[in-house]
């Protein structure tokens, strides 16, 4: 404890890095306090029947990915997700679309065109969701709630506006934390969010348990050892790498047989468990959203046993059919990102070869089968990590908010961020000559 205390206090001796985590912190306190302005022509104190929405289920989901902006009526009610889900459909376009093929490929120019196409669609999913969110709002709200009137025009129009708005000073903030402060700004945003409402489900579950008399404190202490096993399970899926070992031949220079500084050295190529991140799982929370959705507009017995099972995100129905989702876009998302013709190609340039393994399309074909081998356990155990929340739920009784920390996409973000933002800080105290933050925290002698 000692080492770590010494360790954050070398962060603070760097200037370069004490002066981005003060700009992290300070726009992240922007978007918080953001996320608790409620929209122009709504009353805060009728917005009861908005927050019983979002006390389980997919609005539960929802709330907890805008930091509790949705169940706010706030100005950033939308939160970053639209800005995401820009991203994703950019990255699948460019499986199929030349023109966004060619700009993944033309480095920094072609990733500052990518990033201005997910701008603007970004902008277009606000403004399609925005009309949306307010239809909801007239359906959850009393109508004195509007003060504006409840189907005022000038309400309806100005308040997609500020949606659309608050949507895009929220990606502001992200891309300037990303290039001004420290870590990853759209993953801080969303992590952020997360947090704001772990201090509130804790507090319930605790009085759930001791007040009701239903566990009582022991309980509370088995469900945060549980916890904690859970995030270092999170933690060993998302670091576990297997290391394919590389080869590079030795170069020599003419007449004094002089070795390259490459020469000979063995390295390896990573090859993550998880490669595809947390994306599988929010790839088929996106579906999983669709059934309820079509059989919502049927009134027959057989759409509303649907609606209901679909609804419910603790129901085995659900569970079974979002793991067997979440699998097999385990395999589609890795497929597409991690591009092992590209690696071999790579590897035969800088001279490169896995021993026993023959260069070019061979050693292509041998990194995607190591990289299927690894999906298949990969995403089992990333499935199981999904819907424990649900496990917890029937085996524990834990209440539905407390247990929605306890896998899915909340802890996983989490912990990625974590992670990213610690390996990060990691790296100005390693070249500044400090141990990092997970050593001691001695001054470095420089190097000469």
């Amino acid at each position: 404890m000692k080492k770590f205390i010494e360790s954050f206090v070398n962060v603070w001796k760097i200037e370069e890095l004490k002066n981005k985590i003060l700009i992290t912190l300070g726009m992240l306190v922007v978007y918080r306090f953001g996320a608790q302005v409620t929209l122009p022509g709504i009353d805060a104190t009728k917005l009861q029947n908005l927050s019983t929405q979002t006390d389980q289920g997919i609005g539960w989901l929802i709330n907890v990915f805008t930091g509790g902006a949705f169940s706010q009526a706030s100005v950033f009610a939308l939160g970053i997700m639209p800005y995401i889900s820009a991203s994703i459909v950019v990255q699948l376009m460019g499986i199929a679309i030349p023109y966004l093929q060619k700009l993944q490929k033309d480095g920094e120019s072609g990733r500052k065109k990518i990033n201005q196409i997910t701008r603007w669609l970004t902008i277009g999913i606000t403004l399609l969701q925005g009309p949306g969110y307010i239809y909801n709002l007239y359906k959850q709200l009393p109508g004195d709630a509007f003060l504006l009137g409840f189907s005022s025009f000038s309400f309806l129009f100005s308040s997609v506006i500020i949606l659309t708005t608050g949507t895009i000073f929220a990606m502001w903030l992200g891309e300037k934390i990303t290039d001004k402060g420290i870590g990853n700004g759209i993953s801080l945003l969303i992590m952020v969010g997360i947090l704001a409402r772990l201090p509130q489900a804790f507090i319930q579950e605790f009085s759930s348990r001791v007040s009701e008399n239903n566990g009582g404190p022991m309980l509370i202490v088995i469900e945060v050892i549980i916890w904690l096993l859970i995030i270092i399970a999170c933690i060993l899926l998302t670091m576990a790498v297997r290391k394919i070992p590389v080869q590079y031949a030795r170069r020599t220079t003419a007449g004094d047989f002089e070795q390259d500084a490459m020469g000979g050295n063995r390295q390896w190529i990573p090859l993550k468990l998880n490669a595809s991140g947390v994306m599988p799982i929010i790839f088929a929370q996106a579906i999983m959203f669709i059934p309820a959705a079509v059989a919502g507009l049927s009134t027959s017995d057989a759409a509303q046993t649907i609606t209901t099972s679909f609804q419910n995100i603790f129901g085995w129905q659900y569970n079974l059919v979002f793991a067997l989702l979440i699998i097999i876009f385990t395999y589609f998302y890795t497929a597409i990102t991690v591009p092992t013709n590209k690696m071999a190609d790579d590897l035969k340039r800088s001279g490169g070869f896995i021993p026993g393994v023959k260069p070019g399309v061979e050693t292509g074909d041998y990194l995607d089968k190591i990289m299927s081998l690894l999906t298949f356990p990969g995403s089992l155990f990333l499935a199981l990590i999904a819907v424990f929340p649900a496990i917890a739920v029937s085996l524990i009784g834990v209440q539905q908010g407390w247990a929605m920390f306890y896998g899915g996409t909340s802890l996983l973000i989490m912990v990625g961020v974590a992670i990213d933002t610690i390996q990060q800080i990691n790296s100005y105290l390693l070249n500044k000559h400090y141990d990092g933050l997970m050593k001691s925290g001695k001054n470095r002698k420089a190097v000469a």
